[in-house]
């Protein structure tokens, strides 16, 4: 999987199709990720002794296979690859513009 928290993603399909966000949280075991601002559901929450219940909206997940990265230099989607510089460390780049994701 070649996505990390805080990497820039746009949703490539679903009712949110066309959107950019930066991903919250990354869950490896279910191939899915949280995006902020991305799949917005209402979830009904009990109180607690920190908060009050009632009708809270947040991010729920979204498969990998719906977001794309974006591109660093075009701010377009884009593949991502795998490259190593020559002390032999694994980096990723932009199959587009070849540049470096950080």
């Amino acid at each position: 999987m070649n996505f990390k928290v805080n990497d820039k993603v746009i949703v490539i399909t679903g009712k949110d199709k066309g959107k950019v966000g930066k991903i919250l949280k990354v869950l490896r075991d279910k191939n899915k990720v949280i995006v902020e601002g991305i799949n917005i559901i209402k979830k009904s929450q009990k109180p607690n002794g920190v908060t009050t219940g009632g009708i809270v909206e947040k991010e729920a997940a979204i498969h990998i296979s719906n977001v794309m990265h974006i591109d660093p230099k075009t701010n377009k989607r884009t593949r991502i690859g795998k490259a190593f510089d020559k002390d032999g460390n694994k980096y990723r780049v932009s199959k587009k513009t070849n540049e470096k994701i950080a």
